[in-house]
């Protein structure tokens, strides 16, 4: 028996930067996804999810089309491992997860990544995290249909305790930037607004079209060789690729001050990039937007969607003496509006994908 787990992950900062080249920093969360792979030789692979009922069955030779829902994700990883050359056995697999589908938590990357481990574990293979990553990614963009970056992949793949990931994505490298705001009386809350999203759906390739639009329109082979936007001239172009080069200063500043344990001046910038991401990339919601702001009315250092956006989750930072009155504030303003009652836990960096014994 194969076991391999792989976490969901947060986004601290750079939202829709991934897939133009830019920068992110994201954390690997403690929750996540376990595969238990028994192999043998069958020519395809049965999986079981403890979050659906039945099975699913994916014959090894499977292509883009063949199978569809939650299966997809396992049977683009069969594809995507294939095409690249490398074999893959049949068996029987099951599923569990705690990572929360449609929250913006990378529950799609974890269920890849950890289906990956299992697989090459399955036969002896290592490749390199990088490799891996793209590997997933090719399952989520050609098989799913889903058009995402290389972000959560890569946060999956190369998470660490108290650790945040600086991600290059033109260059594809990924460096450990320290980030334990517990040592410095800060915490980090999760906040789960309960309204799911869709990254298959058109908001989210519209988006990615139009920083390609702009890009093109600037000569530009992606928005990261962009120091400008002027030149864009259609305005909601223009306004996307204006969050994306802010985006991507921002990042670089936030790890500028995760290494001065400057929290108050990351919580500004998580501020200013949640009104980009409402303002410029017009994708938060009502929703999503009166849980950061009340957050920081009531004393959060800072506040901001994480993730694709169109629902999912805020992240805040916190004063670790501030956690109650903050989570009680915004648990009031949502359920007076009308909202489901949010989920609130404190969380922190955790460790990467990996095989268990």
């Amino acid at each position: 028996m194969i076991r391999y787990a792989a976490p969901g992950r947060i986004n601290l900062i750079g939202e829709h930067t991934d897939y133009n080249l830019g920068f992110a920093l994201p954390i690997a969360i403690p929750e996540r996804t376990v595969v238990n792979f028994a192999p043998n030789d069958d020519n395809g692979i049965t999986v079981r999810s403890d979050r659906e009922e039945g099975s699913a069955r994916i014959l090894l030779d499977t292509a883009p089309g063949d199978v569809g829902g939650w299966a997809a994700y396992v049977a683009g990883v069969v594809w995507a491992l294939r095409r690249a050359g490398h074999r893959v056995v049949g068996g029987d697999m099951s599923i569990g997860s705690d990572v929360e589908i449609g929250s913006g938590l990378a529950s799609s990357a974890a269920l890849e990544c950890a289906c990956l481990g299992a697989l090459l574990g399955a036969v002896g293979i290592d490749i390199d995290r990088v490799e891996q990553a793209k590997i997933a990614q090719a399952a989520e963009n050609e098989y799913v249909g889903a058009p995402t970056g290389l972000l959560d992949q890569l946060a999956c793949l190369f998470g660490e305790p108290r650790t945040a990931v600086l991600i290059d994505f033109r260059n594809v490298t990924v460096r450990p930037v320290a980030f334990d705001p517990d040592t410095s009386g800060v915490a980090l809350l999760l906040v789960d607004s309960r309204a799911r999203h869709r990254h298959a759906g058109g908001e989210y390739a519209a988006r990615r079209e139009s920083c390609e639009r702009a890009a093109a329109e600037l000569g530009a082979p992606s928005l990261r060789d962009v120091k400008s936007v002027e030149g864009v001239t259609d305005p909601i172009d223009a306004r996307r690729a204006r969050h994306v080069l802010s985006e991507n200063q921002r990042v670089l500043d936030f790890v500028a001050a995760l290494g001065n344990n400057d929290f108050a001046r990351a919580g500004r910038l998580m501020i200013a990039s949640q009104a980009s991401m409402r303002d410029d990339f017009a994708i938060t919601t009502d929703h999503i937007d009166l849980i950061a702001d009340t957050a920081v009315e009531a004393g959060a250092l800072g506040a901001r969607m994480t993730g694709g956006g169109f629902g999912g989750c805020v992240i805040a930072l916190v004063g670790a003496d501030n956690v109650d009155t903050v989570s009680a504030a915004v648990r009031t303003a949502v359920t007076a509006a009308g909202y489901p009652p949010p989920t609130i836990t404190r969380t922190h960096a955790g460790p990467g994908a990996m095989r268990l014994r």
